[in-house]
C-alpha cells in the first residue's frame, strides 16, 4: 500500500467470493445456499467508482468469517465451542445467527454439521478477520497523518427494502457517534439527487467496522453505505447489471463529496 493520495479511505467487507474447502467440508446446505450471505458484486461497483481512494477488499466470503462482527462479542455460543454464553443476550446478531461465524444459510437455522472448535474460530480470527483489520487501520492512520483527518466509506449492498417508496440507499453512521450528522446529511442530499431514495441509520446504522475504526476525537471519521442490489445487479440479483455504470458514478460523487468535506472537518477540530 503506498502513500495516500485521498484523505477517503474505501472497505468493502463483505464482497469476498471464496470458499476454502475446509468450508464446504462443514456446512450442511449447498455451498449455493452460502452466496445471499454475500454482498454480491459489490466489489464491482468500488472498483469501478473508486479514483485515488487507498480501498481495502475481502476475499474470504463472509460465510467463513464476518469481518464487520466483533472477535470477542458476536462469537456465537450455539456453533462455536470457544464462544460465551452470555453473547445470545447481549449481541442481537447473535440471536439473529449472523454473529462473527453465521449460523443460518439455505433456511437452516444451524448450517454448520458440528460446533467449531474454539481453536477453529481463532484461527479465522487470525489469519482472515485480523489481518483485514490491521490493514484498514493502517490505511486511516496514514490517511489521517497526510490530510490530517481520514474518513471511511464502509461499502455494502442490501437486499430490497419492503414497503412502499423504500429508501434504496441506506447511510449509516452510528447514530451520529461515527461521523457528524451534517456530514450525512450532506452525502444523503448527494445521493438523493442522483435519483435514489435514502434512509439514515434504519435499519442499518453501521456494525463492528464504524466501532472499531472510527474515531471523531482523533480525527477518523466513519459511514457505512448499503446499496439496494437491484441498483447494479441483474434481474436474478446475481450478477453485474446494466445498472451498475450508473451506481459507480452515485458512489463515486460520495467519495468526492467526502473528500471536500475532510479539511473542513479538520478546521474544526483545531
Amino acid at each position: 500500500m503506498g502513500p495516500p493520495r485521498s484523505p477517503v479511505v474505501v472497505s468493502v467487507p463483505h464482497a469476498g467470493r471464496y470458499y476454502p474447502q475446509a468450508l464446504a467440508d462443514l456446512v450442511s446446505v449447498p455451498m449455493a445456499a452460502l452466496v445471499p450471505l454475500e454482498d454480491r458484486h459489490v466489489d464491482a461497483v468500488a472498483h469501478a467508482a473508486r479514483g485515488d481512494e487507498t480501498m481495502l477488499v475481502a476475499s474470504h466470503a463472509r460465510a467463513w468469517i464476518d469481518l464487520n462482527r466483533s472477535p470477542d462479542a458476536d462469537r456465537d455460543p450455539w456453533i462455536d465451542e470457544g464462544a460465551r454464553p452470555a453473547a445470545l443476550a447481549r449481541s442481537d446478531k447473535v440471536k439473529s445467527g449472523i454473529g462473527l461465524i453465521p449460523r443460518r444459510a439455505g433456511g437452516a437455522d444451524n448450517m454448520w454439521r458440528r460446533k467449531l472448535t474454539d481453536a477453529e474460530v481463532r484461527a479465522r480470527i487470525v489469519e482472515t478477520h485480523a489481518p483485514y483489520h490491521a490493514a484498514l487501520g493502517q490505511a486511516l492512520a496514514a490517511a489521517r497523518a497526510a490530510f490530517g483527518t481520514a474518513i471511511l466509506l464502509d461499502l455494502h449492498s442490501m437486499p430490497p427494502l419492503p414497503g412502499p417508496d423504500p429508501a434504496q440507499v441506506v447511510l449509516g453512521d452510528r447514530f451520529g457517534r461515527s461521523c457528524p450528522g451534517h456530514v450525512t446529511a450532506r452525502i444523503a442530499g448527494v445521493v438523493r439527487g442522483h435519483g435514489c431514495p435514502v434512509a439514515i441509520d434504519r435499519p442499518y446504522a453501521g456494525g463492528h467496522i464504524l466501532d472499531a475504526h472510527a474515531d471523531p476525537r482523533g480525527g477518523v471519521y466513519a459511514l457505512q453505505l448499503e446499496l439496494d442490489r437491484t441498483l447494479y445487479l441483474d434481474a436474478a440479483l446475481d450478477q453485474p447489471g446494466e445498472g451498475l455504470a450508473r451506481t459507480a458514478k452515485t458512489v463515486r460523487a460520495v467519495l468526492d463529496t467526502l473528500a471536500t468535506l475532510a479539511d473542513p472537518l479538520r478546521r474544526a477540530a483545531e
